[in-house]
């Protein structure tokens, strides 16, 4: 089983260099080129967008609801886990390049869900859904390569990613002697049973609550460590853009060299962010937003959030610990994050750092299982199809918290990077239409009017938009 798992780790590692990280930079400054900096030139826009969008339509998903089901996914175990992970492989220029996969990530994921507005569709029972599948599907009309991302996205949303991040939360609990695996699987199995059976609007409403909440409380105390080592943070920089361009390791004992920081920054930044993975489209697809431009600076900027500052605030908190903390050769990135908590303000962190793992992670399941069940009603509205997702969902949650999963979290790069490519290549091919999108928006602001996207008859889209949910 080991050799099994180790043989997916070789081929998710390989895709990773030859196709994740190629084809992310390659669509991020093509995007980002194109359009001129969006998410620079709108940057105070995204944060207008965000705090003025809690209202949706009635019985809907408000354009807040949406950003905050992808913000919990984004900040969950990658940015705990995936950060040190990236710190011990790649050294601290693995940080470096995971900023710069932000800064381009963040025109993809305006692009992804831009374009998924505009290809969303709405369900017999009112609301909206729409995501790669529909857009490789109705933009591209090419209906089978949105069903192979459907069908990838649902297996890997409702199988390995949730049992990805409910094996994180068991490790970490039983690691600090919080709970035993088997506790801890009863209580993933309750909290996510309660919410997913309610559906994607329940979870709306959770994650409306959890996620800001959680990643507000993490930042606060990461910029409590920082002002407590203020002095030392020129210094954690300096090393930083060292790391990212050294052609070796830095510091004995730790990653790095430029090829594994590069590797290991936009992998991990991949997994933390999402941007051009083709998940977070999903959710952005099922806001009533006016525009769907307001959709794409909204999720921008949660991949601004997700890794400049939470991302950043994991990076800094380990560093900070001091090198007997992260060069130790027997750390875990399951609990490096912790331990330099601990280090910086006392063991009494432990305890609470654990439980708000668990609540990241949790969140996180939660919103993997709306991208679960938005994909699958590309295939059917049938009940008994979604209650089934719904069944899965919390029974692989109990397989990860019971069982070790190597092969599991291998084969998640792996599909990820399939996610990406298909996904990527889909929306560079339709970047006509998020390009038309963001002209209509900006010529509504040149002229004082608050933007209203209505497709037919639009002279900035590149043809007819079939479907009535702009008409």
């Amino acid at each position: 089983m080991s050799q099994l798992a180790d043989q997916f780790l070789v081929i998710g590692d390989w895709l990773t260099i030859h196709v994740t990280v190629i084809i992310l930079t390659l669509a991020g400054v093509v995007f980002t080129i194109s359009t001129r900096g969006v998410q620079f030139r709108h940057f105070g826009r995204m944060v207008k967008a965000v705090l003025g969008s809690r209202q949706g339509a009635k019985g809907g998903i408000s354009s807040f609801q949406a950003f905050t089901i992808s913000l919990a996914a984004r900040v969950g175990i990658g940015n705990v886990f995936g950060v040190a992970y990236a710190l011990m492989a790649g050294g601290p220029g693995a940080i470096f390049w995971m900023w710069i996969v932000a800064l381009l990530g963040m025109s993809t994921a305006f692009f992804e869900a831009t374009t998924a507005q505009i290809f969303k569709v709405r369900t017999s029972d009112g609301a909206f859904v729409g995501g790669p599948a529909y857009y490789l599907s109705r933009g591209l009309k090419k209906r089978w390569l949105g069903i192979v991302f459907a069908l990838i996205t649902v297996i890997t949303c409702a199988f390995s990613i949730t049992m990805v991040q409910s094996n994180a939360i068991s490790a970490t609990m039983e690691g600090y002697g919080v709970a035993t695996p088997a506790l801890t699987a009863t209580a993933l199995v309750v909290f996510t049973g309660v919410v997913v059976i309610g559906g994607i609007r329940r979870v709306a409403r959770v994650t409306e609550i959890l996620a800001p909440l959680m990643a507000t409380i993490y930042v606060i105390l990461a910029f409590v460590i920082v002002l407590i080592n203020i002095t030392e943070v020129p210094r954690l920089f300096g090393m930083i853009f060292a790391s990212a361009f050294s052609p070796e390791p830095l510091v004995g004992g730790l990653g790095g060299g430029i090829l594994a920081a590069l590797i290991n920054g936009v992998k991990r930044g991949l997994f933390s962010n999402e941007a051009g993975q083709g998940t977070a489209p999903n959710a952005a697809a099922t806001a009533t937003a006016a525009h769907p431009v307001q959709q794409g600076l909204i999720q921008s900027l949660g991949v601004f959030v997700d890794t400049i500052i939470v991302c950043t605030a994991t990076a800094f908190v380990i560093l900070l610990a001091g090198k007997e903390v992260w060069i130790d050769p027997s750390s875990n990135p399951g609990t490096l994050t912790t331990s330099s908590v601990a280090a910086s303000l006392g063991s009494w962190t432990v305890v609470p750092m654990a439980l708000m793992i668990f609540v990241l992670a949790y969140s996180s399941i939660i919103a993997a299982y709306v991208y679960s069940e938005v994909n699958l009603r590309f295939f059917t509205d049938s009940s008994v199809a979604t209650w089934t997702v719904r069944v899965i969902s919390v029974v692989s949650v109990a397989l990860g918290a019971l069982f070790p999963l190597d092969i599991v979290w291998n084969t998640v790069d792996i599909a990820m990077a399939l996610m990406t490519a298909f996904n990527l290549v889909g929306l560079l091919l339709l970047v006509r239409w998020g390009m038309g999108a963001l002209k209509d928006y900006e010529s509504q602001i040149k002229a004082g009017k608050e933007p209203q996207f209505v497709a037919t008859d639009n002279k900035f889209l590149p043809g007819p938009l079939e479907g009535d949910a702009w008409t």
